[in-house]
């Protein structure tokens, strides 16, 4: 699981900012939204311009360098902080596997170019580099001991490196090295407005329509709708070899694209990444960027609790909307305040000892988490 995200002179991130994961309380109701004392399922609020979307793409940086993952490497335009003459930007993720501890830390000056990279498991370190010192890299991994480590002009991650060009040993280190490398290759960040994209997790674009229906969960769509309101029939159609989603009306058939709200059009797209990650079970870590944009607050709120089902999979959520800040679907430590300089847990956020009972949206609106 990830457990704190450290990154430095990224985007809006001038100074040094931290999302710690890890950073809970011992509640004693909904326990399921807490794994191993890491926050498994939580929800980011914060007003526009805040930085809510650079905290995913920071987060996603690294499937850039170590996987060939589909990716969008325009999100990364103006890599490095405007207002900061500091030349690289630093990222550290801190990784928790069983018992096991994986701290990543590399800099880079823009989204292609690696400076230094330095992984250590349980505060060993497992390989090292610094281009601006050495164009050799030092590592630690059994089984990589007669691979070639001078990496030159190449812009490679050591992970990908090592990755491509070895058969590591079986042994206890270098699996949590694959846990580490299989984390970040089943990383996916999506988000669902009118700008659809997602990053990680597969290779190349979708079709969401057609693979709904070619998966054969067309009917299952038609009864999330309903369940929400939308009051609809749907079936499918092969239009030059490809199928697409049609509403079935008394009197005619009207193609999906041409009348769907902007909500319901969101809601398909959610929908097609919701039976991934409940059906392929391979997902590890899901950031989902202004998931509610175009719902009502009673659907965000059934998209939450569909969410905090899926209890194999980390998943991250950010919003704009409070309404749905309720201990009857997360708890105070997976609610998350964020704006330029920090971010912290409503738990985090007052001297009150806050209960189950706590009507904490109310107590958010009188301003008791400031």
């Amino acid at each position: 699981m990830l457990k704190k995200v450290e990154i430095t002179n990224f985007k809006n991130f001038n100074e040094k900012f931290t999302f710690d994961l890890s950073d809970t309380n011992n509640f004693e109701f909904n326990k399921e939204c807490i794994q191993d004392g890491i926050v498994n399922t939580g929800v980011i609020y914060g007003h526009n311009g805040c930085g809510k979307s650079n905290l995913g793409l920071a987060i996603f940086d690294l499937v850039w360098h170590v996987t060939d993952k589909y990716f969008k490497a325009e999100k990364y335009h103006n890599y490095l902080n405007a207002n900061s003459t500091e030349q690289k930007a630093t990222f550290k993720f801190t990784f928790l596997f069983g018992n096991n501890i994986v701290e990543y830390q590399y800099t880079k000056s823009d989204i292609q170019t690696l400076i230094t990279e330095e992984l250590k498991i349980n505060n060993e370190p497992f390989l090292f580099i610094d281009k601006n010192n050495n164009t050799t890299f030092i590592t630690t991994a059994k089984g990589a001991e007669n691979l070639n480590k001078e990496l030159g002009d190449s812009k490679i991650s050591i992970i990908a490196y090592i990755s491509k060009n070895t058969i590591l040993e079986d042994n206890s280190i270098n699996n949590v090295f694959k846990d580490f490398e299989n984390f970040i290759h089943n990383m996916l960040f999506f988000k669902t407005l009118d700008e659809r994209y997602y990053i990680g997790y597969e290779e190349g674009m979708h079709n969401i329509q057609h693979q709904i229906i070619e998966e054969d969960n067309l009917t299952k769509l038609q009864e999330l709708l309903n369940k929400v309101g939308i009051d609809c029939t749907l079936k499918s159609k092969d239009i030059d070899g490809k199928f697409k989603i049609f509403f079935v009306f008394k009197n005619k058939e009207i193609e999906f694209d041409t009348i769907a709200s902007s909500g319901t059009k969101a809601l398909v797209g959610f929908y097609f990444w919701y039976q991934k990650m409940k059906n392929e079970k391979g997902i590890k870590f899901v950031f989902i960027d202004e998931f509610d944009a175009f719902y009502h607050h009673d659907l965000s709120a059934v998209i939450i609790e569909m969410l905090r089902e899926i209890t194999n999979t980390q998943i991250i959520l950010t919003t704009h909307n409070t309404s749905n800040i309720s201990n009857d679907i997360l708890r105070p430590d997976c609610y998350f305040i964020m704006d330029n300089q920090k971010i912290t847990s409503l738990k985090e956020r007052t001297h009150k000892e806050l209960r189950e009972a706590h009507n904490i949206e109310k107590m958010y609106r009188a301003g008791s988490f400031e």
